[in-house]
């Protein structure tokens, strides 16, 4: 445990901020299933609508600094091509 007052509040900070980034982590974690979840049941309009809310919530993620911006950006690549392979399959 931590003796210096500026330790305890540091310490104080640190298990605010865990908590607040596991909440944003896992929204983040959520959304990304959804869009996977609608590719794999192939429907195209639920997959454009999950996308799009994925891609903001993402975005809305990296720009609290819970996720690098580089880490957003593949990850919303990915899902982005995910649901192109889908479009232009069928």
């Amino acid at each position: 445990m931590a003796n210096h007052k500026s330790a305890i509040k540091r310490n104080r900070q640190n298990i605010r901020k865990r908590d607040r980034n596991k909440v944003h982590r896992t929204q983040s974690r959520n959304a990304t299933k959804k869009v996977l979840e609608a590719i794999g049941e192939g429907d195209k309009d639920a997959v454009a609508q999950q996308l799009k809310s994925s891609i903001r919530t993402i975005s809305k993620v990296a720009s609290k600094g819970v996720l690098h911006k580089r880490t957003a950006a593949r990850k919303i690549s990915n899902l982005a091509r995910a649901a192109h392979r889908l479009a232009v399959s069928g």
